[in-house]
């Protein structure tokens, strides 16, 4: 149970799915199509989508690269929260929006892996949310070049690491699009 008096909701955070971001991820059509399952199973469920997206010198608000992509569509309903930091909490209103709507778990989405997910995952735990990572509804781009392990090795060591979290009152896990479920008490 998270730690966050009278917050019984969950909330679906789909983050940066953004044209640039995706563009040559590993399983990028599979991660946007678990996306889009759990994003009706949620509207289905009057559970709010919360849509972050990120901007910054490379990645341009406005830009073709900044806006997401085409098979998934933010209703008007739906908050969309603009950042510039990894963290989906960092200088936003992501906690105010969550407040709002008596979020006290996110169920968490999108791209990257080792960056925005990652930071937006601790995030929420230190913040006092129960959070539970989509396994096979993230992805990352392959940074190797650079000395990090392939992409599927970034995947898998996430979802595997995350099964494990918890903290005082909080908790956290990873689960697969098939078996996500809403509900407040389902924390992993």
């Amino acid at each position: 149970m998270a730690t966050l008096p009278d917050r019984q909701n969950t909330a679906l955070l789909v983050i940066d799915v953004q044209k640039g971001v995706l563009a040559g991820a590993p399983r990028r059509d599979e991660v946007i199509a678990n996306i889009g399952t759990l994003i009706a199973s949620a509207r289905a469920q009057d559970v709010p989508v919360i849509w972050v997206q990120h901007s910054d010198g490379e990645l341009v608000r406005g830009s073709e690269d900044w806006q997401y992509v085409e098979e998934l569509v933010r209703l008007e309903s739906e908050p969309l929260v603009h950042k510039t930091w990894f963290d989906s909490f960092e200088g936003t209103a992501l906690e105010a929006v969550l407040a709002e709507h008596g979020v006290g778990r996110v169920v968490v989405t999108g791209a990257q892996t080792d960056a925005c997910i990652r930071s937006t995952l601790h995030g929420a735990l230190v913040r006092g949310y129960d959070v539970t990572l989509v396994g096979d509804a993230h992805t990352t781009e392959d940074l190797t070049e650079y000395g990090a392990p392939a992409p599927e090795q970034v995947i898998a060591h996430t979802n595997m690491y995350w099964s494990w979290q918890s903290a005082p009152g909080r908790s956290a896990g990873t689960v697969d699009t098939a078996n996500v479920t809403f509900g407040a008490a389902d924390a992993g």
